[in-house]
């Protein structure tokens, strides 16, 4: 992603099922968000379901994101399906939410109303810091934000085409460790059901192309994250600033020792 560019051609970008690639973050650090966003990922995705912040530490993120050098827009797993959760992280500035546990189209269809002013939605006016950086009009935040509903249940999996076709609804988003144990896995990581959970993973791809939806993932490593945008997801997620601040520590940790990585 060039650098400046803004949220609504980073939302052209996600609509238009463009490649993007983002890093998750978990924890309160504005500081470390700033370096985060000028490494070069197209954004960067705050966790407010598990990540270890409130409403404050959204927001100071978000700021943080947005300053000068930056090369991401910020965008917010919220706590949950509910109008005041998605309505806060988008007046806080969020370029997108993603928003989880979606079973039904009914579900997508609320998420999707949480986003849009009315008449096409329920979302509150009150914008505060977004109209600073998308602009106070309805018909703009239209525009320039987006909405993601996450496939991690069994529910969510078996109704998935449906959920695409949601109207107004901007792409999919796979939580691999909840949807790993949605289809009998017993542990987030548990391999003896990798055949099933590539074959979740193919349905969610094939139904978001089907009607032209972005398609995302979230991965553990670059590496990952490569592979999956080679099958044809078109945005995918390394994760996380918690785990790999342990990982590189210990790295050096065992080679100041003389340990073998």
């Amino acid at each position: 992603m060039a650098a400046g560019r803004t949220s609504a051609q980073f939302i052209a970008a996600l609509r238009n099922r463009e490649q993007l690639i983002g890093y998750w973050s978990l924890l309160d650090s504005p500081i470390a968000a700033e370096r985060l966003a000028r490494v070069g990922y197209d954004y960067l995705a705050f966790d407010a379901q598990h990540g270890l912040f409130g409403y404050q530490g959204m927001l100071n993120n978000l700021l943080a994101t947005d300053t000068k050098g930056s090369t991401a827009v910020g965008m917010v797993r919220v706590e949950a399906n509910d109008l005041t959760y998605i309505g806060k992280a988008l007046d806080a500035g969020a370029s997108a939410v993603i928003v989880p546990m979606i079973d039904t189209a009914q579900d997508a269809a609320d998420a999707v109303a949480a986003v849009r002013y009315p008449p096409l939605g329920r979302r509150s006016y009150g914008p505060m810091r977004a109209q600073l950086r998308i602009g106070p009009n309805p018909a703009d935040a239209h525009d320039q934000t987006a909405v993601l509903a996450m496939i991690e249940t069994a529910d969510g999996l078996a109704n998935v085409e449906e959920i695409c076709a949601t109207p107004g609804l901007d792409g999919v988003y796979i939580g691999p460790s909840d949807l790993r144990l949605a289809i009998g896995g017993g542990t987030s990581t548990d391999p003896s059901v990798q055949e099933e959970f590539e074959q979740a993973l193919t349905r969610v791809r094939k139904a978001a192309e089907a009607v032209g939806i972005a398609a995302g993932i979230h991965n553990a490593d670059g590496e990952s994250a490569a592979r999956r945008l080679a099958e044809g997801f078109t945005f995918a997620t390394v994760a996380a600033d918690v785990v790999h601040l342990q990982q590189i520590a210990t790295s050096h940790l065992r080679a100041a020792r003389g340990e073998a990585r």
